[in-house]
């Protein structure tokens, strides 16, 4: 890893080590390379444009389409000192034009805005006069998958992001998504004019996660309290279809002990926001929502997400499914699976495409492209392999097993209903089967998987009588059983190589070799469903997030301890808990129970500035709560390890501290500051911004440790910027020393002071 890289991960994040492909990922943005970059939720995309940013000259934009995603993003980085602001539509008009000075000065490296405000043309204009000074280090793409029709959240306002290669040739652009078939992923290219660009698609499968399909009974309010019952107290996030069913489920949960709030695009603004600060603040930890809750939601803490009935595609069941247990512990993925769910979003699909005002030929190929969507989730729920490995499979990746567990002799992933055994073999399954292959057989081998399961069960629909094909001899055999059930079976018997699937205009169900074993009786064939014991006792499922606590109960009481305290940092700070730290970091805390601040080096996620600013509560904390529970504490290093010694350390966070500052100030520029030019005039005879123009100042006063930093900056006012630092707790980010003063004092001044007390000068 190059030294710079792991200077910023230590300065920023507490981080010695980086995640598969973020490294990369890192490379390819410093190179100035154009990347494409798919990781799965919680897979870190985010350092992948941060850390560029930081060590880049100029600008990083960062495209995001929800306001809230931004704003969190930006307390978490200022909170680490990382230089970062957004400009969306919610920021006072005051505030925008500090920002864009602040741009402008080069004191931001990275700054987050919507597409709409991107590609308006003032913008564009103002974009052009940083490139144009060589001040724009690069464009970053988040939820890329939103520019592509056959992503499963295509969204118009991207397509015109294509604009930013024609006006601004030689600017890198870094696409990155967390769900990306093969097929989105070559459109992503193609749409954005993406040159030779670095494709990285990381692992999609998440074995922290266990994921359950089972069937939607009559009570599903009961159901899904059995779920939250394995993670009482914790958070989770359940996904409707209508707004109705939100309102409807909180409402019931409420009024059965489990406080929960709804959320959908139908509540005012001023709800939505609510609701979602007080889940991001952890005031409330259950939220029953439609698809519209969740991307900008960053709460690492999520132990399970449970889906009230089919998603639309494998895509947004990847990605919702993705906000649990993005910490890496364990957390659990249930669907309630109804008959109704895929008739419900065909309606969905049909009406939005008879509302549209585009071109017939364009809503009718995206009708298609969501029915074909929708076929292959329906594949997924209907199948009885292991849901690991089917969307990893479903993503172009094959699955394999994670290394431990084939050690330990564990069948399939140990993570999902199938492989945990939570399914059964059907009664008579071979009859059922050879059912099924007759009616294929019966039908020409020229229908798809839905006519075949109608005329199995004795539908009269046009297509059917007109066909003859309710005359044949299997016509109605399995109209006993539910139209998803047939379905399922059918999908099995497709998994299970006894039938194959032709795609085309219209897929169709052939048999295969094997099938003509089943239908002599030479083979047999085995159909599962869901053991209706679980269903009955839920609480008697063995999940692997209610099971995988690696904490003993001492330390689950100090994590929860810690967990309190973070809650009350955040709120002082006004920022979500998770930001401070997450519980990644709490429970390494609560393992190693360290005895005082140097130690916490030792600790993943504990980075420079937040051991400045947190680091003595919380060790203060774990200290009084060992004495008082008469635990051991600094039981190990943690897994950092503290490795350099202190005065190496020092020296890395000055270099650290440097980053913001340019590397080689100009001639011109250093003979002004040696005459003692005021920052004005120096800025007009050089022709540069007076924020530049002070930060070299900054640089030459650390450099050369004058013994005043007059004409620059008057003693008083050094004196006033000192105690505001003192007031605020830090120097980063600049904006509370700058509030502590009442805007009194310049930006530049507080730099300036900044510098001359680093440099060792006193008031």
């Amino acid at each position: 890893m190059h030294p710079d890289v792991l200077r910023v991960l230590r300065q920023y994040w507490g981080y010695d080590t980086l995640r598969p492909l973020q490294a990369e990922a890192i490379d390819a943005g410093l190179a100035k390379r154009d990347s494409l970059v798919v990781m799965p939720t919680g897979g870190g995309k985010s350092l992948c444009y941060q850390v560029p940013a930081a060590l880049a000259r100029g600008l990083t934009i960062v495209v995001s389409p929800l306001i809230s995603l931004m704003k969190d993003q930006v307390d978490g980085l200022t909170l680490s000192g990382y230089p970062a602001a957004a400009l969306h539509g919610g920021v006072p008009t005051e505030e925008a034009r500090e920002t864009r000075a602040r741009v402008e000065g080069g004191e931001l490296k990275l700054l987050y805005v919507s597409p709409e405000r991107l590609v308006q043309p003032g913008f564009l204009s103002w974009l052009a006069k940083l490139w144009d000074k060589g001040n724009l280090a690069s464009v970053a793409i988040d939820e890329a998958h939103c520019i592509s029709q056959w992503g499963h959240d295509f969204r118009p306002e991207y397509r015109q992001l294509a604009q930013l290669r024609e006006a601004f040739v030689g600017l890198p652009l870094h696409a990155f998504t967390a769900t990306a078939t093969p097929r989105v992923r070559e459109d992503i290219c193609e749409q954005l004019a993406l040159q030779h660009p670095q494709v990285l698609v990381g692992v999609f499968d998440r074995p922290n996660l266990t994921y359950r399909i089972v069937p939607r009974g009559s009570d599903a309010l009961m159901q899904m309290k059995g779920v939250l019952g394995r993670h009482a107290g914790q958070a989770a996030i359940i996904y409707c279809i209508s707004r109705k069913e939100t309102e409807q489920y909180a409402q019931q949960l409420t009024a059965g002990g489990i406080k929960a709030k709804a959320y959908h695009a139908g509540l005012a603004a001023s709800v939505r926001e609510r609701v979602q600060a007080d889940f991001a603040e952890e005031k409330l930890n259950v939220v029953v929502a439609t698809v519209a809750f969740g991307m900008g939601i960053d709460r690492s803490d999520v132990r399970v997400v449970l889906h009230a009935s089919m998603p639309k595609t494998v895509e947004a069941y990847q990605q919702e499914t993705g906000r649990a247990g993005r910490d890496g512990l364990p957390s659990e993925c249930v669907m309630l699976y109804g008959p109704a769910d895929s008739v419900r979003w065909m309606k969905l699909m049909e009406l939005g495409a008879g509302e549209s005002d585009a071109d017939p030929a364009q809503v009718r190929a995206g009708l298609q492209v969501q029915r074909e969507l929708l076929r292959h989730m329906q594949a997924i729920c209907g199948g009885a392999r292991c849901r690991h490995a089917a969307l990893s499979e479903y993503f172009g990746q094959e699955y394999a097993p994670p290394a431990d567990l084939v050690a330990r002799g564990v069948r399939g992933c140990g993570a999902c209903d199938v492989c945990l055994g939570e399914l059964r073999a059907v009664e008579e399954s071979s009859t059922i089967a050879q059912k099924i292959l007759s009616a294929v057989y019966r039908v020409g081998q020229s229908f798809g998987a839905g006519h075949v399961c109608d005329v199995l069960r004795g539908s009269m629909q046009r297509q059917i009588v007109e066909r003859g094909h309710d005359k044949l001899s299997v016509f109605g055999l399995l109209k006993h059983l539910p139209r998803d059930v047939v379905l399922a079976y059918i999908q099995q018997l497709i998994d299970g190589g006894l039938l194959t699937l032709h795609m085309g205009d219209y897929p169709t169900i052939q048999l295969s070799p094997q099938s003509r074993e089943v239908l002599k009786g030479t083979r047999e064939a085995v159909l599962y469903e869901p053991k209706r014991s679980h269903l009955a006792k839920p609480s008697d499922l063995q999940s692997k997030a209610a099971a995988g606590q690696a904490l003993s109960a001492q330390e689950r009481a100090l994590f929860d301890s810690l967990r309190e305290l973070r809650k009350q940092i955040a709120d002082e700070r006004g920022v979500p808990p998770y930001v401070i730290f997450n519980d990644v970091t709490l429970e390494e805390l609560s393992r190693v129970r360290p005895s005082e601040t140097e130690r916490l080096r030792g600790v993943r996620g504990i980075g420079s500035i937040k051991l400045r600013e947190f680091g003595e509560r919380f060790v203060a904390h774990v200290r009084a709560h060992c004495e008082r529970e008469g635990l051991a504490m600094d039981v190990g290093e943690g897994s950092r390890g503290r490795g350099a010694s202190k005065r190496d350390r020092a020296r890395e966070e000055a270099r650290g501290a440097e980053l913001e500052l340019p590397r080689h100030p100009r001639a011109d520029v250093t003979a002004c500051i040696e005459e003692g030019l005021p920052l004005v005039e120096i800025a007009s005879r050089v022709g540069l911004t007076a924020g530049t123009v002070a930060r070299y100042v900054a640089q030459w006063i650390e450099t050369t440790k004058p013994k005043t930093p007059e004409p620059w900056v008057s003693l008083a006012t050094v004196g006033k910027v000192e105690a505001a630092i003192d007031e605020v707790g830090g120097v980063q980010p600049l904006r509370p020393v700058w509030d502590a003063l009442e805007g009194k004092v310049s930006y530049e001044e507080i730099r300036l002071t900044i510098a001359f007390l680093r440099s060792g000068g006193e008031a």
